[in-house]
């Protein structure tokens, strides 16, 4: 069964990959996105049947002294729960896809990337071992370098790939160093065997960087780096919103539910190790609350409504960290849970507006759209809901649950954090509704502004549509590009040379339109988990059955009762994010709907806070200061003066030389003329008879 469920979305990886040209595109579809429905179906049967924790093995990996790593899967309840997350939005994204990508020629190759990275996230989270674990990680990575770069002919996908992918190498070189540690310190990588050796090892040190450590701590902020990677946490976050070159099936699949929440699953996952090691759960926990705040106030200028909900993504993910930080494990598990339906629902209903749209992503060009597409206008206002927590949601169960736990913590930095959720929350309420606004009501903007700017040069159209339609003064070059540069995605190559690059004019005069049945059924599935997965789940994750729910998947030390706790908090705190959803929905409804000159003239008025949200903090121009130019100069430098000069310079080509001066110098003997010849023959015959004179003198003689 469990089989079933990790390698079928293998096998319909094979299929298409190896054989989509001979099958045509339409069966790949059929046969990815059929194999991945029915390891839905087996995941919820699995999920809903519970049962105790068991060990299924694969196969015995392979053996190196003394580690010892099998292919093994570990179930247990964590396991069923990512299991069904995993494969439901997968399926969902994988049925979307065939009517957002109907019109691409490379369908089957992307559905191979599908299935693929769904087959490496189902390794992962079913790991028994950190090898494993490290296995699938590393093939997250890959496959969605290949899906954010699907559309390899754009520069800008290409460069987001790779962008995303070695920043997630970063994560990656601490959550090796990690691993390895753990092994030295246990002996074995396999989380059973780690688990049983926690209490003997808590109290080791160990040296590092000149320093002694608690070996414990370091070890698990070492794992927690690479889950700062894989989970866009503040310092390694800049990878998240570029990926929003892929399709935005790609969006979904990476953003809501899969990549992103691994590091979130591999901290809940280790929860017995961090259990043991307070001073890295406080790291957690502040990294967690900065992660929330930071990525909201982006949110609140940003223009593409793609970015928009990136950030939302990368501000949830704070939410979850702060949960596992604060000890609340069974919390931040149940907003992952949640999260990836309403997160999902918000991405595919941001495609679906895209596709209404004609791949226009610019919310400046949107408005009106609520009387052209009212099925996607309703599904993004359930998701949005959601996100912001309003009351009975999925999002307002596992999101209040969060904030109550940072504030009845007693562990350093939860003070900080609470702060940063709670501003976070009034923050998210903002953006949220500033998106609806701005792309569903109001005038439409999508008609003669489309057109206008289509005939206008570039550069006027950059400095033009900043304030056009939003109100607001006119970008930085570098956030113009951002938001006009890359973000129009192609439904095929073909559009790459025909569309608009900067994302303005091309099907201008074209009545947006509601998307196709195959994919607003994925969106009304989508709806009901945004809507119901909390008030149907929360007595399972967070509430009375919590304990016989959990079981051992999630640690509860004997001095953890923070889940208890949450429930004694003041009737303030409870009532926090209701109060901040209302302050958010009033402040963008007064400044999107009754006012909407007002943005511009808040922008005009403190223009440097204005351009410093829209430039992401300029994250990205201090680490290319820092990181990529010393280091493309560096490299530059290896290339020609130690690659050419010296290595080339004195070994193959330095020789090369010195033996053509030479042949050349031995060029010159050979003259052509006897006479010349003849006087070195003459040279050469008395030599040697010198050399015959001298040598045959008896010894002493002169």
């Amino acid at each position: 069964m469990y089989h079933a469920i990790v390698f079928f979305p293998l096998i319909g990886f094979l299929i298409a990959g190896l054989f989509g040209r001979y099958i045509g595109a339409r069966a790949c579809e059929y046969i990815t996105t059929s194999f991945l429905a029915f390891t839905a179906l087996i995941a919820w049967g699995v999920f809903i049947d519970g049962g105790p924790a068991e060990r299924v093995q694969v196969a015995s990996w392979f053996a190196a002294g003394d580690l010892q790593v099998d292919w093994a899967f570990k179930i247990d309840t964590l396991t069923r729960v990512m299991l069904v997350v995993v494969t439901t939005v997968s399926t969902l994204v994988h049925l979307y896809s065939v009517g957002y990508m109907e019109e691409d020629p490379h369908r089957p190759r992307f559905f191979a990337y599908l299935s693929l990275f769904t087959f490496a996230m189902l390794m992962l989270v079913t790991a028994d071992n950190l090898v494993q674990m490290f296995f699938g990680w590393e093939g997250v990575g890959l496959a969605s370098y290949l899906l954010i770069g699907f559309w390899y002919e754009k520069p800008s996908a290409n460069a987001a790939a790779m962008k995303a992918f070695i920043v997630n190498r970063v994560g990656d070189f601490g959550f090796s160093l990690g691993i390895f540690l753990t092994f030295v310190l246990t002996g074995s990588v396999a989380f059973d065997a780690i688990f049983d050796k926690v209490d003997a090892i808590k109290t080791l040190s160990f040296h590092f960087l000149g320093y002694d450590w608690n070996a414990l701590t370091l070890a698990c902020l070492l794992l927690f780096m690479g889950a700062m990677g894989k989970s866009a946490q503040f310092l390694l976050h800049t990878w998240l919103p570029d990926a929003m070159e892929g399709p935005t099936p790609v969006s979904a699949l990476i953003h809501a539910a899969t990549m992103v929440t691994a590091g979130v699953f591999m901290v809940a996952r280790l929860s017995p190790l961090f259990e043991e090691a307070p001073n890295a759960l406080i790291v957690v926990t502040v990294i967690g609350g900065i992660t929330a705040f930071f990525a909201a106030t982006i949110g609140l200028v940003q223009n593409d409504i793609k970015r928009v909900i990136a950030y939302s993504t990368c501000s949830q993910l704070g939410y979850m960290f702060v949960a596992l930080g604060v000890g609340a494990y069974s919390a931040g598990v149940f907003h992952l849970f949640t999260h990836a339906f309403f997160k999902a629902l918000l991405f595919l209903g941001a495609g679906s507006v895209i596709h209404a749209m004609h791949h226009e992503q610019d919310m400046r060009n949107m408005g009106g759209l609520r009387r052209y597409i009212p099925y996607t206008s309703a599904m993004m206002a359930i998701g949005s809901l959601a996100l912001i927590g309003f009351p009975y949601t999925a999002g307002y169960y596992s999101k209040d649950a969060i904030i109550e736990a940072a504030y009845a913590s007693t562990r350093p930095g939860h003070t900080l954090a609470f702060l940063c959720v709670v501003v976070a929350a009034f923050f998210t309420s903002f953006y949220s509704w500033r998106l609806f606004f701005m792309t569903f009501e109001g005038p439409a903007r999508w008609g003669a502004h489309a057109a206008h700017d289509h005939h206008d040069a570039p550069a006027v159209a950059h400095s033009t549509l900043a304030h056009e339609a939003d109100g607001l003064p006119g970008h930085t070059e570098g956030a113009a590009h951002d938001d006009h540069g890359h973000d129009i995605e192609p439904a095929h190559r073909s559009d790459l040379v025909a569309d608009d690059h900067h994302g303005h004019g091309h099907h201008g005069d074209h009545t947006p339109h509601e998307s196709p049945l195959v994919m607003t059924i994925p969106l009304a599935i989508l709806a009901f988990g945004a809507l119901f997965a909390g008030i149907i789940f929360h007595d399972r994750f967070i509430g009375e059955g919590m304990d016989a729910f959990w079981g051992h998947a999630l640690a509860h030390g004997p001095n953890n009762h923070i889940m208890h706790e949450i429930h004694e908090v003041p009737a303030l705190v409870s009532y926090s994010p209701l109060i901040m959803l209302i302050l958010g929905f009033v402040l963008a409804y007064w400044m999107y709907i009754r006012r909407p000159e007002l943005p511009g003239e808040l922008a005009a008025q403190q223009p440097s806070l204005y351009r410093f949200l829209l430039n992401k903090w300029y994250f990205d121009e201090i680490y290319d200061r820092i990181f990529v130019r010393p280091a493309k100069d560096f490299g530059l430098f290896l290339w020609k003066q130690g690659d050419g000069r010296i290595i080339d310079g004195l070994g193959p080509n330095g020789i090369a030389a010195r033996v053509v001066d030479v042949t050349r110098g031995v060029v010159r003997l050979q003259t052509g003329y006897v006479y010349h010849y003849a006087f070195v023959m003459l040279i050469g015959v008395a030599g040697l008879i010198s050399w015959y004179l001298m040598s045959g003198l008896p010894k002493g003689a002169h």
